[in-house]
């Protein structure tokens, strides 16, 4: 059975990766007919009225679902099409209340024209009432245009069968919840990426880089149980009592899938190294502000152990660790390399990475032998960009190499923009080489 999806215009690269990852949590089969990231209307194959109302239940980037009545190029072909499916039967809602709707991208229609459209389905044996509000029966005509195009690129009518959980982003809203930085993720990405992660009632979701918790909140909310870690437990702990992580949770009603919270690097992890993790999540730090840091001391400086006033200063409250640079590749070979050791079969890690945009290539994408790559969406901005990495760990037995014989050199470099290439290229406004050279020369003639 075919079926439209309504998407939102939004985040458009990150939309059918939603629906690909829902359809595995649902354990649903999806095909997609039709679908263009410059369109909002999606056309999918179902088994049927249940597994779409499971597949769109806790999708944030669409609206809702419809069982596809007809399509064409023009209102002739899809008024013959309806009158030629098979696949519905118009008669069994004959009696029921209804309404029709019209849904236009990239035109708009008075009100005098929609109720000329809606009545150019007359012909449908519809003899209930009709009832704006809570009909039993709701029709929608999707009208898909190309921006400046005199006539419609093509025609849709549907039933609604079910609502997604575009809500839930609102909820969640940055500006309503008590504990947020700056670089706390928005609720709508947070969310599209807990989906990403298939977090579940029964699933464990670790985020190495939880900051004010973004994504182990969204995660809860799909009932999953989640731990964060963080090098920094002034992010942890909050600013003062009442705005920290934890009151985030208790903000929603999740404290109970909080495991909890500890401040540690990834490469200092006080986890147990066994597979357990059903999904990592991550936004891990890109180094504009401050470059990313490991636990450690600088060069060939060595640990040293400090008391004061006779307790151990690493013992005393409000102690900060020493850290050092971390090489930003480094970075995302490690969280790969804990993925693969921390995962369960078939387990995910979605994972964020910056990049310049005229370098957005296939190669600098991170890769492991043990982790499939299954999607890459992309959040636009200026001069840059965001991905949104998300992998799949592979059984063991579908593992081609020997991952514990694989070795890699360490980025080298002390300072922050030594060992972080992205974050050189912003500071240099993602300037050529050659652009670079005629500023310099613009500024000194």
């Amino acid at each position: 059975m075919h079926y439209l999806v309504r998407l939102v215009h939004v985040h458009e690269t990150f939309r059918k990766a939603e629906l690909e990852a829902l359809a595995v949590l649902a354990d649903v089969q999806l095909e997609f007919v039709y679908y263009s990231d410059n369109s909002p209307f999606c056309i999918i194959e179902l088994q049927g009225e249940e597994a779409a109302r499971a597949l769109i239940s806790r999708s944030i980037l669409s609206k809702a679902i419809y069982e596809l009545w007809g399509s064409g190029k023009d209102y002739e072909s899809l008024r013959e099409c309806i009158k030629n499916n098979s696949t519905i039967d118009p008669l069994k809602h004959q009696h029921e209340s209804f309404r029709f709707e019209v849904d236009s991208f990239m035109v708009k229609h008075t009100a005098l024209q929609r109720a000329e459209l809606i009545e150019s389905f007359k012909f449908l044996p519809f003899k209930g009432p009709i009832r704006m509000k809570n009909p039993e029966l709701e029709m929608c005509v999707f009208e898909d245009y190309v921006h400046e195009a005199s006539a419609p690129h093509m025609l849709y009518l549907g039933r609604w069968i079910a609502n997604g959980s575009r809500d839930t982003a609102t909820k969640y809203d940055l500006k309503k919840r008590k504990y947020i930085s700056r670089t706390s993720m928005e609720a709508q990405l947070a969310l599209v990426t807990a989906n990403m992660v298939l977090a579940a009632p029964g699933k464990t979701i670790f985020d190495p880089f939880v900051g004010t918790g973004s994504f182990t909140v969204s995660c809860a909310h799909f009932g999953a149980v989640t731990i964060g870690s963080d090098i920094d437990g002034r992010s942890i702990r909050g600013v003062e009592a009442g705005r920290n992580v934890v009151s985030n949770f208790q903000q929603y009603g999740t404290v109970n899938n909080l495991l909890d919270n500890f401040i540690s690097d990834l490469t200092h992890t006080p986890l147990r190294m066994v597979r357990f993790l059903d999904g990592i999540v991550c936004d891990p730090p890109y180094g504009v502000r401050e470059g990313p840091k490991v636990l450690g001391y600088r060069g060939e400086k060595e640990a040293k152990l400090v008391y004061v006033d006779g307790v151990a200063a690493h013992l005393r409250a409000g102690y900060i660790a020493p850290k050092q640079p971390y090489g930003f590749d480094d970075m995302m070979a490690d969280v790969l390399d804990f993925s693969y050791s921390m995962l369960v079969d078939n387990g995910r890690l979605a994972m964020w990475m910056p990049t310049a945009n005229d370098d957005d290539i296939e190669l600098s994408i991170p890769s492991h032998p043990g982790l499939k790559l299954v999607s890459i969406s992309v959040q636009q901005f200026n001069k840059w960009a965001r991905r949104l990495l998300t992998y799949r760990r592979l059984p063991d037995n579908e593992v081609q190499v020997d991952v514990t014989a694989l070795k890699r050199e360490r980025a080298v470099g002390r300072t922050a923009s030594d060992l972080n290439s992205f974050r050189k290229k912003y500071f240099d406004g993602f300037r050529t080489p050659e652009e670079k050279a005629a500023a310099t020369a613009a500024t000194t003639s």
